[in-house]
């Protein structure tokens, strides 16, 4: 077993993240680094007689080396960008039909519940949220017309952690048509694979951690059925929610410390989570990496390791959550996370605003429940930011 009795990870993701989809022989120039395709369009030979590419929103040379490696990271046939992570998510639900049901997790990214609730459902789509920690309950909540189960894990904001064999197995014994999603934003194709899990799809936002770099907004879906593969390609092309070359080059880049920087994540986040548990002013820890953690046997045995995103709560409310916040000077208060960069939030007023106040009080997303996605700091600097931080909010 690997690091805490995690799964161990498989040699090679590095020099697949650095050489799938590399090749200099694809280029005239034997560009080791390969270059930013700017063109819109493509000179044809011939009337609709292209040599592999005819306009940019159809397909692009460094678009395509990006998606084909974010595809061997994930043991996959297919990769797909999109403009952004809710771009792919709106794609991806874009392959169900008027009257289709579709089954979330109930813990999910702010915006992703907004788009099941106040634009999939205009479309006839009808979206059920259920905690799928709870087998029973997700299998009792599954219709005849339910056409994709939607599964985040680990959930955002409260870090739940879905078994995502589980969830196929049952999905798949109701109708084997049902399309598995799982966002994988959290983690990466580096911590966790859900397509060796069974999962049909894996969707990024790869604007977190897969760049890194707080500088790119883009999503990605990952697939080995090529019938799913064909519709989503079309869906790509119809829809135009395409992502630019330059963009596409700047996530390309970032993959190839991938592996590095979610090591030092997963290390950084743990030391943290631990120096919590022993905190005066904490309450709760949800880190899926503690053996605490109520799902820590099934984040072992679907996980390598957890990232640098988690959730604690503390002893105060409102006040001392805006004190606390506002008196961080190493960590940054924003949205967003998995950049090499500290952040804050609290999900109550900012990432999660848009979910309904009584989802959020059903859930337990309350004024004293903060998220961090702990940075590639020193650590030390980071709790002793942490610390003064705590001193001021409740003095």
């Amino acid at each position: 077993m690997g690091d805490q009795g995690f799964l161990k990870q498989k040699p090679g993701f590095s020099t697949i993240a650095i050489h799938v989809g590399q090749d200099p022989e694809k280029w005239k120039s034997a560009a080791v680094v390969p270059p930013i395709v700017t063109s819109t369009t493509f000179k044809q030979p011939a009337p609709a007689e292209h040599t592999g590419f005819e306009y940019g929103r159809s397909g692009n040379p460094t678009r395509n080396t990006l998606e084909e490696c974010l595809a061997a990271l994930d043991g996959g046939k297919y990769g797909l960008t999109f403009a952004s992570g809710l771009g792919a998510t709106t794609t991806l639900i874009s392959l169900l039909n008027k009257g289709d049901h579709l089954l979330s997790s109930d813990d999910i990214y702010g915006g992703t519940n907004r788009l099941f609730r106040k634009v999939a459902e205009r479309f006839g789509i009808e979206t059920t949220f259920v905690d799928f920690t709870n087998l029973e309950l997700l299998e009792k909540s599954i219709k005849k017309n339910t056409k994709m189960i939607w599964i985040e894990t680990p959930t955002n904001p409260l870090l739940k952690v879905a078994d995502i064999a589980a969830i196929v197995k049952i999905a798949k014994g109701h109708d084997e048509n049902i399309i598995t999603v799982v966002d994988n934003t959290f983690l990466t194709s580096y911590l966790q694979q859900p397509l060796r899990h069974g999962a049909d799809v894996v969707m990024y936002s790869l604007t977190k951690y897969m760049n890194g770099h707080s500088d790119v907004i883009m999503g990605a879906a990952v697939l080995n059925n090529s019938d799913i593969e064909k519709r989503l390609r079309f869906l790509q092309n119809a829809m135009g929610i395409v992502p630019s070359p330059m963009d596409c080059y700047l996530v390309n880049r970032s993959l190839k410390t991938l592996a590095l920087r979610m090591e030092q994540h997963k290390k950084s986040s743990l030391v943290i989570a631990n120096w919590m548990l022993k905190h005066q002013r904490i309450t709760k820890v949800m880190h899926p990496g503690l053996p605490s953690h109520p799902q820590h046997d099934i984040a072992k045995k679907q996980m390598t390791g957890h990232s640098g995103v988690f959730s604690f709560k503390h002893s105060g409310g409102l006040k001392e959550s805006k004190k606390f916040l506002s008196s961080l000077k190493v960590f940054t208060l924003a949205e967003s996370l998995g950049g090499y960069e500290s952040l804050a939030e609290l999900p109550s007023l900012m990432t999660h605003a848009s979910v309904p106040e009584e989802q959020r009080a059903e859930l337990g997303i309350t004024d004293s429940l903060i998220r961090l996605s702990v940075g590639l700091e020193d650590t030390d600097d980071l709790i002793a930011d942490l610390e003064q931080a705590f001193k001021l909010a409740f003095e």
